[in-house]
């Protein structure tokens, strides 16, 4: 195991608080592996770059000898957790759960050793709880103290509706703590209130309180908003390879080096050295690797370099068959899902994000005869070939 100097000069690399520091230097000092607990409700069935901002400190830990638990709140998520809600969340059905369970288990292993992860799921303890054992936990803490959380209070202001329920979400999450006996967790700059909670939890079941580490929530690909499916700004990790190094490609300067300090270890004085083109091919063949394989990486990269350097199209386009001899451009991009609505379609039509056979098109109501092969090319990376039967 590596010094404790040396640990935390890897450790601390896009942390925003360590609470407290000290606790955690001590858990450090003792030179024996800690366990670090990371919880997540399976609430989508895919991950995105920005959850594994957590997954790539869990993997520095892990690289240095601690042991990650990895809980899987298949019991919580059918509660829901209210962070960052304006309003009571409608819970999962435990056939959505057991679904999500299986997708989440598979895709965090493209990032963690499964050697050193114990995977858990809370419903082995939360669910064997009576109900003696749930008053005892809730009166461990106030509601005073928990209206002090920003969500909440900003919902107790504004006379929204709050759940008991969504009360018991953070006590829940901070009893994982005292079951698993947590050394350190850690979540997301928006989990500190319910990360605390465990410390505070642990000490007053009579264990030594867990240290907490926070980390920023990333930014997507517009560089302002955090990354989220629902605002359409990311890159999950199992979109497609060339996708994946596509968007990399687009992403401004600044957030390239954002990304390369959240989602790799590389240093990044010798980032700043290289061309931030070749930065970005760089970032992007180590993502793609990361999720794919490094032969898939090299196609990637190759893809792109034809397409946007050589401005050839890709030469895999697979051609699809469209149900009409003619059709108009929006009902094809929206048919064949190339864009998330009929309306984002004339939208980037009407912007000129859209070619036909190399032709820009600007009319929304423009029609395509497809009594012939035609290519089209919907924004920067999207590309059909289509034709009628």
């Amino acid at each position: 195991m590596k010094s404790v100097e040396e640990q935390l000069n890897l450790l601390r690399r896009g942390v925003v608080e360590i609470i407290p520091e000290d606790e955690f230097i001590n858990k450090l000092e003792k030179g024996v592996p800690l366990k670090i607990k990371w919880g997540a409700d399976p609430s989508a069935p895919d991950i995105h770059l920005g959850h594994t901002v957590v997954l790539n400190k869990l993997r520095q830990f892990q690289d240095l000898g601690h042991e990650v638990i990895f809980i899987i709140g298949d019991f919580t998520a059918r509660i829901g957790d209210p962070t960052g809600k304006s309003e009571t969340r409608k819970p999962l059905t435990p056939e959505e759960v057991e679904k999500n369970s299986i997708s989440y288990k598979e895709q965090v292993f493209k990032i963690l050793d499964v050697n050193r992860t114990v995977v858990v799921n809370n419903s082995e303890w939360l669910g064997k709880m009576d109900m003696m054992d749930v008053l005892k936990l809730s009166s461990q803490y106030t509601v005073a103290r928990m209206l002090e959380r920003k969500d909440f209070k900003k919902r107790f202001n504004e006379q929204s509706d709050i759940s008991v329920l969504e009360f018991m979400y953070p006590l829940l999450q901070g009893y994982d703590s005292v079951h698993l006996h947590a050394d350190v967790e850690i979540g997301g700059t928006d989990q500190k209130f319910n990360l605390l909670m465990g410390r505070t939890l642990q000490s007053k079941y009579k264990q030594v309180p867990q240290a907490v580490m926070t980390l920023p929530l990333l930014e997507g690909l517009d560089g302002v908003q955090k990354m989220s499916k629902s605002l359409g700004n990311y890159i999950g990790i199992t979109d497609p390879p060339q996708e994946i190094f596509g968007k990399i490609m687009s992403i401004s300067d600044h957030l390239m080096f954002r990304y390369y300090e959240l989602l790799t270890s590389l240093p990044l004085n010798e980032i700043k050295e290289i061309h931030p083109m070749e930065a970005k091919k760089q970032l992007a063949r180590i993502l793609v690797e990361r999720f794919y394989s490094k032969s898939e990486a090299d196609e990637a990269q190759k893809n792109f370099e034809n397409v946007f350097s050589s401005r050839n199209d890709p030469q895999d386009i697979e051609l699809k068959i469209f149900p009409a001899g003619s059709a108009k451009l929006v009902e094809i991009l929206d048919h064949f899902k190339l864009v998330a609505s009929k309306a984002e379609a004339k939208r980037l039509i009407s912007q000129g994000g859209v070619e036909v056979d190399g032709n820009t098109v600007q009319d929304i109501n423009f029609v395509i005869d497809l009594s012939s092969e035609k290519t089209i090319k919907a924004g920067k990376r999207k590309f059909l070939r289509v034709r009628s039967k």
